[in-house]
């Protein structure tokens, strides 16, 4: 068997769909896309794919190898989430030459479901009371994410502390006691706001509170860990097991977040969460994106010991032919072959956009760039 052909798709909202074609007739799909720089990892895609056309797709470490140390620069945002949807696709389809999915693959299944958490997209301010209860409707899930802090200045004044105080407040108020409530400062604050913000919201007990500072800073977040009791979570933006070792080797964190779309694919996650294990730390995969990256998340979820809980904004149902099963909040272990979905390609044209999507700003008081 061997790589025939390679073909992106962009597709709403702001998906990056692979697909890889094979001589045996066996089509294998990735998500690389990297938000924002879509376009720049399609084109990524293309310089590689050259190389792969005739190569043998069940090869996938060797592959990887070449994709990732083959020429002299490596790594970063582009050419990782490159590779990870190339790996992804590749993936699918040894599953599927094999008739296994591809968490068979790699040891089997540990545990019998997998837990999701949703996303509440409200305002940080206003009547996020009304709000939140609105968008739960029938409550399904037993944890959700929501991001309480606006655009953030180096040294904050006490309105802006009470603020996230009682936003926080009132989403514990709405969700009860019986719901996990996460929360995620997306490297907004300084480690200073961080800090004060994480000791005054300890009484409503969060989940965890993911990118209180940005996560190239371990020594910052280590310091936070150990200044609060609410657990630490990081990683979205780290790439391969190189990035990540580092934070595990400091224990900065209590909770790793790699992006299979993003972080090297499937099997290089797998590999993190090997090294994130020996430091007791556990894993939640980090996924805002579409029903494939979902797919190559809950094959990982299903077969590593240090699972914890699995982000998703879409189960599929705009694109795949049987979207993602849950049940109570949790998702069966996927069956089928390879990624376990199937692409309802007639659904593809109505979906499709030119691929352009721009990261909104948010700006300081002064003017100046506030981080995301």
């Amino acid at each position: 068997m061997k790589i025939s052909a390679l073909q992106t798709f962009h597709l709403r909202p702001r998906w990056l769909l692979l697909r890889i074609e094979t001589d045996a007739g066996i089509v294998g799909w990735g998500e690389p896309v990297l938000e924002a720089r879509a376009l720049t990892v399609e084109k990524a895609i293309e310089e590689i794919g050259r190389r792969l056309l005739g190569r043998d797709p069940t090869a996938i470490e060797a592959i990887w190898q070449d994709i990732y140390r083959g020429d002299f620069y490596r790594g970063g945002p582009i050419l990782s989430s490159a590779l990870s949807g190339i790996e992804q696709a590749l993936w699918d389809i040894k599953g599927k030459a094999l008739g296994v999915p591809i968490h068979e693959l790699l040891g089997g299944p540990v545990r019998e479901r997998i837990r999701l958490y949703g996303w509440l997209n409200v305002a940080s301010t206003g009547d996020y009371v009304a709000d939140v209860a609105r968008e739960l409707g029938n409550r399904e899930f037993t944890a959700y994410k929501f991001v309480p802090v606006p655009a953030c200045e180096p040294l904050e004044n006490p309105l802006f502390f009470d603020r996230v105080v009682e936003t926080v407040a009132g989403l514990r108020e709405v969700l009860g006691p019986e719901t996990d409530m996460a929360l995620d400062f997306h490297g907004r604050c300084s480690p200073s706001v961080a800090k004060r913000l994480c000791r005054e919201l300890e009484p409503f007990r969060p989940l965890f509170i993911e990118e209180p500072v940005l996560p190239t800073n371990p020594r910052a977040l280590r310091e936070l860990r150990e200044s609060t009791v609410i657990p630490i979570a990081a990683g979205e933006r780290l790439f391969t097991r190189w990035d990540y070792a580092d934070l595990l080797q400091a224990q900065a964190v209590h909770l790793i977040q790699p992006d299979l779309s993003h972080c090297g694919g499937i099997f290089e996650a797998r590999k993190i969460a090997a090294m994130a294990e020996i430091h007791d730390i556990a894993v939640a995969p980090h996924c805002p994106l579409g029903p494939v990256a979902l797919a190559a998340c809950l094959q990982l979820d299903a077969c590593i010991p240090n699972f914890f809980c699995q982000e998703h904004l879409t189960l599929g149902e705009s694109l795949l032919a049987e979207p993602i099963r849950v049940e109570n909040g949790y998702a069966l272990l996927p069956e089928g072959p390879g990624l376990g979905v199937e692409i309802d390609e007639s659904k593809l044209s109505a979906l499709l956009f030119d691929g352009v999507w721009d990261t909104p700003r948010l700006y300081r008081k002064d003017g100046s760039l506030a981080e995301w």
